[in-house]
């Protein structure tokens, strides 16, 4: 049975593999010479701007006040809100290690630096993703009616435009 906050889920399971890399990566990182790392981090970050980040603005702007309004609680998105601010931080952190990198050579400081910040962008975003999934969701589609899923799916496309 297919429910009205599939497409959600769906997008979270595109978004996965992604997350995948990132540990990956950050898996990868040693300190010395690594030809193409700084590139792939590069390509990291680059998808964390615009893809992650936007799907993040999306929520703030779409889900979540639809999630406070099905809770009957303002405050109730608060903890989620706050998990974006980690993410949006930890991305600007990535993109000034990237900035910092000079030719294929990684000193000992920058090779833990970039597994610290690319291990917590995976943390706090799978994470994020299961809280949105094993609680929100799940609520959603128990108080939601057909007509206020279709405005919700209407207002994150939207969304998903204007940003």
């Amino acid at each position: 049975m297919t429910t009205l906050t599939q497409p959600l889920k769906d997008e979270h399971q595109e978004l996965l593999p992604h997350l995948k890399h990132i540990l990956g990566l950050a898996d990868e990182i040693t300190d010395g010479t690594d030809p193409g790392l700084v590139s792939r981090i590069g390509k990291v970050h680059g998808f964390l701007t615009e893809h992650l980040l936007a799907h993040a603005r999306i929520e703030e702007e779409a889900l979540y006040p639809v999630v406070a309004r099905a809770m009957g609680a303002p405050e109730a998105t608060a903890t989620m809100s706050r998990d974006h601010l980690e993410i949006g931080r930890l991305v600007d952190e990535l993109g000034a290690l990237h900035g910092q990198l000079a030719g294929d050579l990684i000193t000992p400081g920058q090779a833990g630096a970039l597994r610290r910040v690319l291990y917590g962008l995976y943390a706090v975003v799978k994470l994020h993703f299961a809280k949105e999934e094993e609680v929100y969701l799940p609520l959603l589609d128990t108080r939601l009616n057909e007509g206020q899923g279709r405005a919700l799916l209407e207002a994150l496309e939207h969304a998903s435009h204007v940003n």
